[in-house]
């Protein structure tokens, strides 16, 4: 007997007709399950063989009969967008609430599969678009996270707001997570909110703890997906590791530009492994470009020049840097003269004191310092007075506060000249506005 359902499942594959109907006449039993626990049904439906289906349709095959995980022939079909052959099971009873062993309904499938009619289809017979699978994601997430503009369109009027919320994520998160800017784009329209938050539950299953869409197209390198949603008002400092963070490590201008023209913090603190100066500042070393992008919106330099040893000699710790079973509040005297990184140490003091009025240089700073190329021009700068127009500078960025400097519409509103807004936000120093690429060191 097993011998021709094996046929009867070769002849649905190849797409025999006469010879799937001279079986079923013979001894092939219907609804004997192979693989799986499919049956011939489930074959058809997955390959989309209309005809055939109707055939085992009309022999007594079971049009919900379930697979081990828990999938109906209508859940194949939809799997795979037949919808000529849903429509075929549905017409003869086939169950369109049926779901899978993780809960996955038949709609979840057909979202899966982005086949807008096969959606448009299940709705029509009755199919909840707010049923979750077991992860708590919903038809809805899953066209925006492959993509599936059509579906995702129809499904939005479908599914409710407080089903959303029971999930923990919302479909912005899909969409910016698979990276699909139209998606993205139609969810914001249609009203989703651009700062809804992953439930704490969710969180826990990404190691960095994420919460916010934003974060997921900033991981992505995503700048279509990031532009959208920072027009749409998502706020870029609200995950445990800043967005900026993730843009400065990957080391795009373009989405470092982006994200600190929309407020992101300059000045935030590394909780995996804090500085006692502000963390970006590690990411911009060998980089004159990204270093002055930093500095020009408002980054805390003063810090770096922060000291408790001063010009007395600074304890040996009997090792340099950092390791992986030692967290401290570690100066920026002691990174910038590790052995691999003192070579740096004057071009970046140099730039820093554009951003200063007058700093004093700790005892192994300056050691450091002493043997750069540079050390003249510094040593110069730092003994001598600043120019009144620098300091002025310097007094309106302190009376602005960095939270309007990391705003630059804020400028706009001030009744100043252009020239002297170019000046004060260092215009002058913004290589990446004025297209240079290639400052490095």
């Amino acid at each position: 007997m097993y011998i021709y359902i094996l046929a009867l499942f070769s002849a649905i594959r190849h797409g025999f007709y006469d010879i799937a109907s001279l079986l079923l006449r013979h001894k092939a039993i219907v609804n004997l399950a192979c693989a799986d626990n499919r049956t011939a049904l489930h074959e058809a439906a997955k390959l989309g063989r209309k005809d055939i289906a109707g055939l085992l349709i009309r022999a007594g095959a079971d049009v919900d009969y379930t697979s081990n995980f828990g999938f109906t022939p209508l859940a194949l079909a939809a799997q795979n967008g037949h919808t000529d052959v849903m429509e075929v099971l549905i017409q003869k009873g086939a169950c369109v609430m049926a779901q899978a062993s993780d809960s996955a309904s038949i709609l979840f499938e057909a979202a899966a599969a982005g086949n807008p009619d096969a959606v448009s289809l299940l709705l029509e017979y009755g199919a909840d678009a707010n049923i979750p699978k077991h992860s708590g994601h919903l038809p809805l997430h899953r066209a925006a996270y492959r993509g599936h503009l059509l579906a995702l369109r129809m499904l939005i009027p479908v599914t409710d707001i407080s089903a959303i919320r029971r999930s923990g994520i919302s479909p912005v998160h899909s969409a910016a997570a698979g990276g699909h800017p139209q998606c993205l784009d139609l969810l914001l329209r249609s009203g989703f909110d651009a700062n809804f938050m992953l439930a704490q539950r969710v969180r826990k299953g990404y190691d960095d703890e994420r919460k916010s869409a934003l974060y997921f197209a900033v991981s992505n390198n995503d700048i279509s997906s990031t532009t959208l949603l920072l027009d749409a008002g998502a706020l870029p400092n609200q995950d445990p590791i800043n967005c900026l963070q993730v843009a400065l490590r990957m080391g795009n201008y373009e989405l470092v530009n982006l994200l600190l023209r929309h407020g992101a913090n300059v000045n935030y603190v590394c909780k995996v492994n804090p500085l006692h100066f502000p963390s970006a500042l590690q990411y911009a070393l060998k980089d004159e470009i990204m270093l002055r992008m930093l500095l020009n919106y408002g980054y805390d330099v003063h810090k770096c020049f922060e000291c408790p040893y001063g010009n007395n000699v600074h304890f040996i710790l009997g090792y340099e840097g950092w390791t992986s079973t030692i967290i401290k509040d570690t100066m920026f005297c002691e990174v910038i003269t590790l052995t691999w990184l003192r070579h740096l140490s004057g071009n970046v003091v140099r730039v820093m004191l554009d951003y200063v009025d007058h700093v004093e240089f700790c005892s192994k700073l300056r050691e450091t310092l002493v043997k750069q190329k540079l050390w003249s021009e510094i040593h110069a700068i730092s003994t001598n007075p600043r120019s009144l127009k620098h300091l002025c500078r310097l007094k309106i960025r302190r009376c602005m506060g960095r939270l309007h400097l990391r705003c630059p519409v804020f400028m706009t509103y001030l009744p100043l000249p252009n020239r002297l807004k170019d000046y004060i936000l260092y215009k002058e120093y913004d290589l990446y506005g004025q297209g240079n690429f290639v400052r490095t060191w």
